[in-house]
């Protein structure tokens, strides 16, 4: 089977779906929240051996419906360099139904849209957003490199070609002192903005990236404990007008309470989960277990 470039990252829902490696580490890198491939230096890999990869992978799991294109974000990848990688995939699996990558929202806001549409065409149907928070100021202050503007622009061009987004908001990201427009700004850009799928992670400081983002951040930051994390939860949920229906998901790692539902046919049940955990401290994952 293949021998991947390792660290290896891929989201939860992932988990049982072949692995591709079409670059290797992030070609922003910037975030200061973010340690997944600070030790990588970022690679376009050689088509020829992402093919004999794909070969390779094809002997071993013939029937593979769907492929995750990692490491950081393929979309940043050529559009040229992509299809070709997307036909092979067809070519090796017959049975391929969906492939998906991680992509900055500058890699969707760069490609036209007829770009965007042949890439779907050939299956590369979902992308996976890390949106982090829909405050310009902490978006500034993690250094993503994007604003909710240009984020709000990438998810409806997105859409517009009918791509599926997967997106992500970190909880915790502007601490006590500015968890209110962490909050308040993200409720505001998700019910504008739409997309297919909606997952919560927790901020998750790796010891080595702690004091890059305390720099970062550029004021005292004071990380929020499991109830202040609950409450942004609740409130996000609570909030939350999405123009088209989302289906919610908090089963990253990094997460204290586990949550699944479609926003807003579920709303009432899942405040009613978070409204027992912040009450009972129940169901919570243990903090050993949780991480990247």
């Amino acid at each position: 089977m293949i021998s991947y470039d390792m660290p290896l990252y891929r989201p939860p829902s992932e988990g049982n779906n072949l692995i591709i490696q079409a670059t290797l580490g992030c070609h922003f890198n910037q975030c200061s929240f973010c340690s997944m491939y600070k030790q990588k230096r970022f690679t376009i890999r050689p088509l020829e051996t992402v093919f004999a990869e794909i070969t390779e992978a094809a002997r071993a799991w013939p029937d593979a419906q769907r492929v995750f294109l990692a490491d950081g974000d393929a979309l940043t990848l050529p559009t040229d360099h992509l299809l070709a990688i997307l036909e092979k995939l067809a070519e090796a699996f017959p049975r391929l139904s969906r492939v998906s990558c991680y992509a900055n929202p500058s890699d969707i806001l760069r490609k036209r849209e007829t770009e965007l549409a042949r890439l779907r065409e050939h299956k590369l149907n979902l992308l996976y957003v890390g949106i982090e928070s829909g405050s310009g100021t902490i978006l500034k202050k993690i250094t993503k490199g994007a604003s909710p503007r240009s984020i709000q622009a990438a998810l409806e061009k997105a859409h517009n070609c009918r791509l599926k987004v997967s997106a992500t908001v970190i909880l915790g990201l502007g601490g006590k002192s500015r968890s209110e427009e962490h909050i308040q700004g993200t409720i505001e850009l998700l019910s504008r903005a739409p997309v297919t799928y909606l997952s919560t992670l927790q901020l998750f400081l790796e010891t080595g990236e702690r004091q890059h983002f305390l720099d970062k951040f550029g004021e005292p930051f004071s990380p929020q404990d499991d109830q202040a994390i609950l409450r942004e939860q609740r409130r996000l949920v609570a909030g939350i007008e999405p123009p088209n229906p989302i289906i919610f998901r908090s089963n990253h790692a990094s997460n204290a309470l586990a949550l699944a539902g479609n926003l807003p046919r579920d709303r009432e049940r899942l405040l009613a989960r978070i409204d027992q955990a912040l009450t009972y401290g129940e169901q919570l994952r243990p903090r050993q277990l949780r991480g990247l």
